[in-house]
């Protein structure tokens, strides 16, 4: 693909020991078109600060000829959506990843979930749902479609989720029913590599291959579209 949105360095505290320019030379390597970093907010142990994310602000913006973002992955952390970032803090930043974490947030009822996503795409700074597919979080995936049409947010088709070496329950399933609901209702999705460090940036073969058995258009996988991406971000590409 040719922008990865989705991925982690050595400040998300897990995972890997890779910085962010040794993130942005392999996606110049594998023909990346723009490369968007997104470390785990703080409710994850050992992850970031927000005092990192606001320093973000001052970091540069192409390295290896490669333009790059910087995100947060935040999490919510009760069913109203709150976030573990404040407005001020993610206002530094070019987008915000929503995603449930059991250590952050434990899975709730139906109702309770898909609570907690929707009033998270109710804060303006949150652009992406993050891998909503894990099967320990049951959700109505029509009211979570309907509700990012109307927030204007991107649902995410997570590759790591989708891996054989995946620990999500059975993503592909969740996918199946989320999926053709985007195609009824014309809502983008955006596939994430959810690399943590260098190994997986720009990995996608298992989500491509998913969208091709399901013949989901082309037109609504924003991946190839940087134009149209442009308009879900706080900042300027």
């Amino acid at each position: 693909m040719l922008i990865d949105l989705h991925t982690h360095t050595i400040a998300s505290g897990h995972g890997t020991t890779d910085t962010i320019n040794e993130m942005a030379k392999e996606a110049s390597l594998r023909h990346l078109t723009l490369l968007g970093i997104s470390d785990h907010a703080p409710a994850i142990v050992g992850s970031a600060k927000a005092s990192y994310f606001r320093s973000l602000k001052h970091a540069p913006r192409k390295r290896f000829s490669l333009p790059v973002l910087f995100g947060a992955e935040v999490n919510i952390i009760d069913y109203n959506g709150a976030l573990d970032l404040d407005n001020d803090t993610l206002s530094c930043l070019d987008y915000g990843i929503a995603s449930l974490h059991p250590p952050c947030l434990r899975p709730g009822t139906k109702e309770e979930n898909t609570n907690s996503y929707i009033g998270a795409m109710k804060n303006p700074y949150v652009t992406i749902i993050g891998h909503p597919d894990d099967s320990r979080y049951p959700i109505d995936y029509e009211a979570l479609v309907r509700a990012a049409k109307q927030y204007h947010v991107l649902l995410e088709v997570n590759e790591s989720s989708l891996s054989p070496t995946g620990y999500r329950g059975n993503a592909a399933a969740c996918y199946q029913i989320l999926l053709p609901l985007c195609v009824r209702f014309q809502v983008p999705i955006l596939i994430g590599s959810d690399s943590h460090g260098k190994r997986h940036i720009g990995d996608s073969a298992f989500a491509e291959q998913l969208l091709a058995d399901l013949s989901f258009p082309r037109e609504l996988i924003m991946n190839d579209y940087p134009d149209k991406l442009k308009c879900y971000f706080h900042s300027i590409m």
